[in-house]
């Protein structure tokens, strides 16, 4: 998943930003309101964890922000703030969870859990697309019960391409997701594409459903039709 993080405290920003990225989550970090929405305005996220008490600004203005430009980020407030009409205020502005200060590392990534699967409107820990199986916890893949070796990249990219199931999405949305700002030193997308051909020969190794859709001049759907 790729993972923003906005929070002034430093000690608490860099703590997330370390355990979230030894998920395998791509995360980038800023800690003021202008920061994050100058991030916001060039990249897309899964995920925004929000705090709303930040040096130039309230957090909930990136909120109605996000649901102005009707972005699909996923939005988990992290505040001290414990007062009811805060939660409140957040959760009827758009937010998907509200996680009160101080709090353990292992319960901010089960709530990203959560909030991923009801997203994705699934119950368990996994991701199911006809015969692809996605097991959340343990980043395996398995095709009609024969697991799929994967690539780091290869994972995050199928994890993605079917959380966005029959949309099309773009290159720049996929690369961004895959790697965050080190994209922008890609003169073009050859990265992008040896890891969707790989991606696309390991599917057919398995199925003779080719999924994986090119959509010329924009990026690629993930469809059956």
């Amino acid at each position: 998943m790729k993972i923003l993080i906005v929070e002034d405290e430093q000690g608490l920003r860099d703590n997330m930003l370390s355990y979230l990225s030894g998920d395998n989550n791509v995360c980038e970090s800023c800690g003021n309101l202008a920061a994050a929405t100058a991030k916001l305005a060039s990249y897309s996220y899964d995920f925004v964890l929000l705090d709303i008490g930040l040096p130039d600004g309230e957090g909930f203005t990136l909120l109605r922000y996000l649901k102005d430009e009707m972005r699909s980020e996923a939005v988990i407030i992290i505040s001290a703030r414990n007062s009811l009409d805060d939660r409140i205020k957040g959760l009827d502005i758009g937010a998907d969870d509200y996680l009160v200060k101080p709090f353990h590392l292992a319960e901010l990534k089960a709530r990203i859990f959560a909030v991923f699967r009801r997203k994705a409107s699934n119950s368990n820990n996994k991701l199911v697309f006809n015969e692809i199986a996605i097991d959340l916890n343990g980043r395996t893949v398995t095709i009609n019960g024969t697991e799929m070796v994967l690539t780091r990249k290869e994972y995050d990219m199928l994890l993605y391409l079917i959380a966005n199931k029959g949309k099309v999405v773009a290159k720049t949305a996929i690369a961004e997701h895959l790697w965050g700002d080190e994209m922008d030193m890609h003169d073009n997308f050859d990265f992008l594409y040896s890891h969707v051909k790989n991606l696309r020969k390991k599917i057919l190794d398995l199925t003779t459903n080719d999924y994986l859709k090119s959509v010329y001049g924009i990026g690629y759907k993930f469809t059956d039709r």
